[in-house]
């Protein structure tokens, strides 16, 4: 029982300093769940679960950020509602073992959005650039991605945000704090309402989730200190190996 804590809390701890620094926290906590014994999709939803509150603390830090475009947060919100809850849905329908086997190719897909997310999204920044006066139809397949991207979220928490902000970049905006505080809003409302269906549902293991719930709040407070200290590129190199060598064992761990 002691060693478990130990590592949700080590997990929860070092996924909060990512989650501050270079992003990529799940790659931390959400396989720490599965080590304490939770099942995937189990795990999953308590993963959402534990994130949730620096997606909302996070939010409030851009508070400013967000009120200067305050006439486009309804619309965000709604979809992400959306969006989430029928991700969550869908996760809640998949059987446990069909989701088990696709949690490596899940991981695959958020580690590649990890690494190459820096690249596509100032690839998509240029191109929303050049396109900033969409058509009716380019605007409501923009809607179309972002109830996609809240979707996913809904239904594998990882990844969320690089995915929110290859969006944001899509869709032509360029003010890095307000594509922070929008990818946060995003990631809130997603979690909010995919936690309520995971609770109606009773999936979210709440002990091993608040063991990794207090981990990151304090490794965030910790991280806040130290972000200015360690090189972020450093860390994003950190991630990237780690999180390569998570994939690799859940595919040999499942497909061997």
């Amino acid at each position: 029982m002691l060693t478990e804590l130990l590592i949700l809390f080590t997990a929860g701890f070092f996924g909060g300093v990512l989650n501050s620094i270079a992003g990529g926290g799940s790659f931390i906590t959400f396989p720490a769940l599965l080590l304490a014994g939770v099942p995937p999709i189990s795990a999953n939803a308590t993963n959402t679960f534990a994130s949730c509150s620096g997606y909302m603390s996070g939010t409030w830090a851009f508070r400013k950020d967000l009120m200067e475009i305050k006439d486009q947060l309804p619309r965000f919100i709604l979809i992400s509602l959306i969006g989430g809850i029928c991700g969550a849905w869908l996760l809640l329908q998949t059987p446990e073992a069909s989701f088990e086997t696709a949690v490596p190719w899940l991981l695959l897909f958020a580690t590649l959005l990890f690494i190459f997310g820096g690249q596509l999204n100032r690839t998509l920044r240029q191109l929303g650039t050049r396109h900033r006066h969409a058509s009716t139809a380019a605007a409501t397949l923009l809607t179309l991605l972002l109830f996609g991207v809240c979707l996913y979220g809904g239904f594998f928490n990882a990844g969320l945000g690089i995915i929110s902000l290859s969006y944001l970049a899509l869709a032509g905006y360029t003010d890095i704090n307000r594509m922070n505080g929008l990818k946060l809003l995003i990631s809130t409302f997603v979690s909010l309402i995919a936690i309520a269906m995971f609770i109606y549902d009773g999936v979210i293991a709440w002990y091993e989730g608040s063991v990794v719930l207090t981990g990151t709040v304090v490794g965030g407070y910790v991280a806040a200190h130290l972000s200015r200290k360690l090189p972020q590129q450093q860390v994003r190199n950190f991630v990237s190996v780690a999180s390569i060598g998570i994939t690799l064992y859940f595919f040999y761990d499942v497909y061997l």
